[in-house]
């Protein structure tokens, strides 16, 4: 084994995060030879690749978080780094509407938040402001949010890889291979097509987080459990009806943000998402099933706690998913004009929710480390948005446990 074969830092998983803590690692440290390792033929499969789109504010987290600090502060790198480097993306805005009495003490909370989190520009609109926005939107009060945008997450985390080569050519992304197992006496990696040798590794797994943990025998107290969300596309008929984000006031008992309506960077414009537990971690299919994915969530007692806790909420979103007529009811109670015919079936997104034993989900960011490795627990929305923040605290983390310089 030559030295010029070691790779100083090995980052398994080839999202956004895992692109942008690779830039992040090269912009900071631009001698240390990094190998990206990513599963599938191409970066951002998954989570990153199939989420929304959106830039997001830092409205809905909780002020002094991880994801309330990261996304604010990540959010401005995000829009720096896309200006500077060419990435689609515009700084539309939204609007976050209420559309009954019952929701109003909720939409004041999370205009709190914002003013905390520092979500600059942020105001409480009347229900006439947000017709002059949304002409379409039925609402009795709403949030104006002029920092929210839009991205393309692909074309995002393909630049982000793209520049951190460029400034070393000894460092390398290597796709369709999935990490296997990691010999720490040896510092070898294995995939499923080969072998590596590096001296710390960086885990950035998404969907298979928690297992990668448990190869490197980390008990994290956690599981992932995957929710499909299911999108509609408004069709050519429609698209006026939708000027900018639109969002209802989300429903605290329930960890979602609700369906909404989010203008896309090549104009077209989706509704949704609902949220069903799904089968399989990866399957963007509505009957999509594994059998591995399906016993590890069902034997998992955090799954059990989660649905009798949720159990209504679980049937509509299951209804929802199979009826189109449902999901336009819903989609009505922001935009009362839509018509079946203004709807056509969009694509699907998984996410990753983190699950503690007691079927709470884990709210925050969550890193951890162990021997010569990071791992990256739980990077749940904003991440994406989020990223060169979060790649930033990887550094730092790295630097103090890596003995980096």
């Amino acid at each position: 084994m030559n030295k010029e074969e070691i790779y100083d830092i090995a980052i398994i998983g080839g999202g956004i995060v895992g692109a942008a803590t690779l830039y992040q690692m090269q912009q900071r440290f631009p001698n240390l030879k990094i190998l990206l390792i990513e599963k599938e033929d191409h970066l951002a499969a998954h989570q990153t690749g199939n989420n929304s789109g959106v830039i997001h504010s830092g409205l809905y987290y909780k002020p002094g978080s991880k994801k309330a600090i990261n996304c604010v502060i990540g959010r401005k790198a995000l829009v720096e780094f896309s200006k500077k480097y060419g990435v689609t993306h515009e700084v539309c805005g939204k609007v976050v509407v209420a559309t009954q009495d019952s929701e109003l003490p909720f939409m004041d909370k999370i205009f709190e938040n914002g003013l905390a989190n520092n979500t600059e520009g942020i105001e409480k609109i009347t229900a006439e402001k947000v017709k002059e926005i949304e002409p379409e939107c039925n609402a009795i009060a709403g949030i104006r949010v002029p920092c929210t945008g839009i991205i393309d997450y692909v074309q995002a985390t393909e630049r982000m890889a793209e520049l951190a080569l460029a400034i070393q050519t000894q460092s390398k992304v290597v796709l369709g291979e999935a990490f296997e197992h990691h010999d720490v006496s040896q510092n070898k990696i294995s995939t499923s097509k080969n072998s590596y040798f590096a001296k710390h590794l960086i885990f950035c797994g998404g969907l298979q987080s928690d297992r990668l943990a448990k190869k490197s025998g980390i008990d994290a107290e956690m599981q992932i459990v995957g929710f499909r969300g299911d999108y509609y596309e408004l069709t050519e008929q429609a698209l006026h009806k939708v000027k900018h984000l639109i969002y209802p006031v989300p429903n605290p008992a329930f960890p979602f943000l609700g369906v909404h309506f989010t203008r896309m960077t090549n104009g077209e414009i989706e509704c949704g998402p609902n949220a069903v537990f799904t089968f399989k971690r990866e399957g963007y299919g509505k009957t999509d099933f594994d059998l591995k994915d399906t016993i590890d969530a069902l034997s998992y007692q955090g799954t059990w706690k989660l649905f009798a806790k949720h159990w209504k909420f679980g049937l509509d979103e299951y209804k929802r998913a199979f009826s189109k007529r449902l999901f336009l009811n819903r989609l009505q109670a922001l935009i009362p004009s839509l018509t079946m015919d203004d709807l056509r079936p969009g694509r699907s997104g998984v996410r990753a929710m983190a699950l503690g034993p007691d079927g709470e989900m884990i709210d925050d960011f969550k890193i951890e480390f162990k021997d010569n490795s990071i791992h990256v627990l739980n990077a749940p929305s904003p991440a994406a948005t989020a990223c060169l923040a979060i790649g930033d605290d990887i550094c730092d983390m790295a630097v103090e446990r890596f003995n980096l310089n």
